[in-house]
């Protein structure tokens, strides 16, 4: 029987679990709706779908170098406990593993690819859900390269709370790098240099700082000088090469960085959960819903 994506939206709606999932359910079900929930049922994948509506963030980062290549990850769980779990952290690793070998451009790609174990990586994640009893999600990822002249900075802040990936190009001190990932985990930059920032935002930041200036009731003559002070400032406060070294407030990154003979090409940070709404369950109301159940 031809399985069609109405089938498998359909399923989808009824079990919460993957798309590749209820694509394959149906297939051994030979089109069969109720075979195929009993299916991921049996498979614990519907199991894991229940937990669908939770809030995964708590979880690790972590990052993998490979030699010229390196992935940074993010794999929320929604406990704390649970990201402390051997189970959660060889899942991690497992798809750092994975990631690295097979580079996937998006999540999605990345879902719907094959472990060595045989299993999809969506269906590998939901096994470790019916497993562990939580819901787990891999949030985000990213993965860079180098050459042999250049160096990764890799750094994970609290056993995975914050992790960091630099990319130093024009020198291999591989300590340096991480001193300048350690850096960004602390004061959490937003760009490598200034001329990564865009006209607008230069432009909206000066308008408030301006009109800051200007309710702070200083003479218009001077605001124009003093607001250019300030976006002075305001670059120190997102941009890395700009801001002052953690290890040597008296030396700026980017002058830390060229001592070494290399400058920063790019980084990324990932702090687990950021951006991540986290739902505050009022704790009376929960009992209360237990007790009717």
């Amino acid at each position: 029987m031809a399985i069609t994506a109405q089938m498998v939206k359909e399923l989808r709606e009824k079990t919460g679990a993957g798309m590749m999932d209820c694509k394959k359910a149906l297939q051994e079900t030979d089109g069969d709706m109720e075979k195929a929930i009993d299916f991921l049922r049996e498979k614990g994948i519907a199991k894991a779908a229940k937990k669908g509506d939770r809030i995964a963030a708590e979880g690790l980062t972590t990052i993998k170098v490979e030699g010229n290549d390196a992935v940074i990850l993010e794999v929320n769980s929604e406990t704390d406990f649970v990201a402390k779990n051997e189970g959660f952290q060889a899942l991690v690793k497992e798809l750092a593993d994975h990631l690295l070998a097979k580079k996937p451009a998006s999540i999605e790609e990345a879902l719907g690819q094959t472990m060595d174990n045989g299993a999809t990586v969506e269906t590998h994640i939901n096994s470790a859900i019916a497993k562990i009893g939580e819901k787990l999600t891999l949030r985000r990822f990213a993965i860079k390269t180098k050459t042999d002249s250049d160096a990764f900075g890799a750094y994970l802040h609290m056993g995975g709370r914050i992790g960091v990936l630099t990319v130093v190009e024009g020198s291999t001190d591989e300590d340096a790098a991480k001193d300048v990932s350690m850096h960004i985990a602390a004061l959490n930059p937003k760009y490598v240099s200034r001329d990564e920032v865009s006209a607008e935002e230069v432009e909206r930041e000066r308008q408030v700082l301006t009109q800051q200036a200007l309710n702070e009731g200083k003479p218009e003559n001077i605001v124009a000088k003093m607001v250019e002070g300030r976006i002075s400032k305001y670059f120190e406060d997102v941009c890395v090469n700009d801001q002052a070294f953690v290890k040597n407030p008296d030396q700026k990154v980017g002058k830390f960085v060229e001592s070494k003979g290399g400058k920063i090409r790019e980084f990324v940070r990932y702090e687990v959960g950021e951006g991540i709404e986290k739902r505050e369950d009022n704790f009376a109301e929960e009992v209360m819903s237990q007790v009717k159940k």
